[in-house]
């Protein structure tokens, strides 16, 4: 029999404030609702590794967003940087050597690679300027197989994607989806946006919520109404 999914595992919530305090006040504030936390570039360059250490200790599992790509030395050796902070998933760019270079840093670790494949703002305007013939989605299987083939254990996809990552690469990828937004929410910054309920039945594992629980009024209620939404939509699923 199937373990039922808990949506409390596979809800992450982004900490996208500019402080150490308003994060810790946002981690507070939303309690045993949120088990996943997000850091991205803005946080991690006000807090460092200290934030990290500090939300794995709080028993928070810890999504590292930093979107490595440079040298292979250089990913090598700040992935094992982050592996031994205690993260749980660290974001690489979806380079074939910067993504070899990821495996290789994070040894025997239990630190999760996941391959970026097109930033959830970029839409087919946006690839062929930079030289890239390739539609949006051919692109992003593209790169989830080179993932795979290196030994990643995941991919970051819009919400469009996940079915044709799947058609591809197959099940066992994991696939976690940023730019998700309940209806009405509007998209902010992303092109490429879905529900967590069309996101969800499309096939992904973890989807990454930012501005609607940060901006709400009340964070705790928007964290309670999309979780329950997601619930609903795994147990639909069956996986």
């Amino acid at each position: 029999m199937m373990t039922r999914i808990d949506a409390r595992d596979r809800l992450i919530v982004a900490l996208d404030v500019p402080s150490a305090a308003e994060a810790d006040a946002l981690v507070a504030r939303m309690g045993d609702q949120v088990r996943f936390v997000k850091v991205g570039l803005e946080l991690y360059t006000v807090a460092g590794p200290d934030i990290v250490r500090k939300l794995v200790d709080r028993g928070k599992r810890v999504f590292l967003d930093l979107k490595f790509l440079d040298i292979e030395e250089t990913v090598r050796r700040a992935t094992a940087r982050v592996a031994a902070m205690g993260a749980t998933f660290l974001t690489v760019h979806a380079n074939r050597k910067a993504l070899m270079a990821a495996v290789q840093g994070r040894g025997s670790s239990d630190l999760k690679l996941l391959a970026v494949t097109v930033l959830t703002n970029f839409d087919g305007e946006d690839l062929r300027e930079m030289g890239i013939q390739r539609s949006v989605q051919d692109l992003v299987t593209a790169r989830a197989l080179l993932a795979a083939e290196v030994g990643c254990d995941g991919v970051v996809a819009s919400g469009e994607e996940p079915q044709a990552i799947r058609a591809k690469v197959g099940p066992n990828l994991v696939i976690v989806t940023p730019g998700v937004r309940p209806a009405g929410k509007g998209t902010d910054d992303h092109a490429r946006v879905t529900t967590p309920t069309q996101t969800i039945a499309a096939g992904a594992d973890y989807l990454v919520i930012g501005r609607p629980i940060r901006d709400a009024q009340d964070p705790p209620a928007a964290t309670t109404a999309i979780l329950e939404e997601m619930q609903a939509a795994f147990d639909r699923r069956g996986r």
